[in-house]
Formats: C-alpha cells, sequence, structure tokens
C-alpha cells in the first residue's frame, strides 16, 4: 500500500451536517478497500487564488491515508459525482518520503566515512616568545649570527680598497699591466 494526501474543497456555504457525511464516506471507502486513515483535518474557510464554480471562498479538508490504487480511483469519482467538492487533489507522498530517507542515508553514511577533525596536538619543542618556531608557515627565517655572515666584516679589520683609475673622456680606459 502507498501513502496519500487527498485535499479537496468544498463549497464554503456548505453546513456541517452535509460535510461531515461526506467525509465519513470518503473515510468508509478508504477502509473497506483495506486502506487506512492516518489523519483528517479541516482546515475552514479559506479564499481562493481564483473563482472556481462562482465561488471565492472554499472549506479545505485534507485526509492522508494508505491504500492501493483502486481505491484513489474509486475516492476521485466520487468527488467528481458529488456537487459539493469544488476542487480535488491526490498526491503520492510515500515518493517523496523515500527521496527524504534516502538522502538522509547517504547524508549519514558519508558522515560516517569521514571522520572528525582531531586537534593538533603540541609538539614536544617548547616555543620561545621571541623566536619564531622553525615549523611554522609563513614565519620569517632566523637571523644569522654577524660573526658567520659571510657578507659582514669581521671586527675591528679593515678591507683594503682598490683604487679607482682616472679616465678621460673619450680615450679609452687604461688597465693596470700586470
Amino acid at each position: 500500500m502507498r501513502i496519500y494526501e487527498e485535499l479537496f474543497i468544498v463549497r464554503a456555504d456548505t453546513p456541517e451536517e452535509e460535510l461531515d457525511p461526506l467525509i465519513e464516506q470518503l473515510k468508509g471507502v478508504i477502509t473497506t478497500a483495506g486502506g487506512t486513515i492516518e489523519k483528517v483535518e479541516k482546515w475552514g474557510v479559506r479564499k481562493l487564488a481564483y473563482r472556481v464554480a462562482k465561488q471565492n471562498e472554499g472549506q479545505y479538508i485534507l485526509i492522508v491515508f494508505n491504500a492501493k490504487a483502486d481505491t484513489v480511483k474509486e475516492l476521485e469519482r466520487r468527488m467528481r459525482v458529488s456537487d459539493m467538492v469544488m476542487k480535488f487533489i491526490t498526491v503520492r507522498i510515500d515518493e517523496k518520503l523515500k527521496r527524504i530517507e534516502k538522502r538522509k542515508k547517504a547524508r549519514d553514511k558519508r558522515a560516517a566515512r569521514k571522520p572528525a577533525p582531531q586537534p593538533q596536538a603540541a609538539s614536544s619543542a617548547a616555543y620561545l616568545p621571541g623566536e619564531p618556531h622553525a615549523s611554522v608557515p609563513g614565519a620569517p627565517a632566523p637571523a644569522m649570527p654577524a660573526a658567520l655572515s659571510p657578507a659582514a666584516p669581521a671586527p675591528g679589520v679593515v678591507e683594503p680598497t682598490t683604487p679607482a683609475t682616472p679616465t678621460t673622456e673619450g680615450a679609452p680606459a687604461e688597465t693596470p699591466a700586470s
């Protein structure tokens, strides 16, 4: 059996004394065919989106039930024949529930497959507040001490400079002979 929603609109001026036997008749059709009624809701009088059978308002009734396709055909036949019913729609909702259940299972399966992220454990090396750790991305490289730097002269040592040779305009520069 499948799950269906039957929503129908009856005339707004229909009294409760006539409406209740119609609902009981529809419930009887469902139960005699082996179906079960899950809920019956009277939504009351509401304004229609457009005029139907020269009416601007109608009473909405919702019936949710489990039944076979033959039962639904019989319900729809009875509603077409009834003068009180202006409009009706039958929707099979078990496929929608199946899709929702399938999505939920896939979501749960993905969640079980992907473990939750673990927090980063602190390494055994102690970080000094003034010095960045080598493994920290984006941290500057530690500075080399001045004694090991090849570009810096040793303290107290003066480097010899080479004298510049004077050149004259237009004349080629002379290089000292060796």
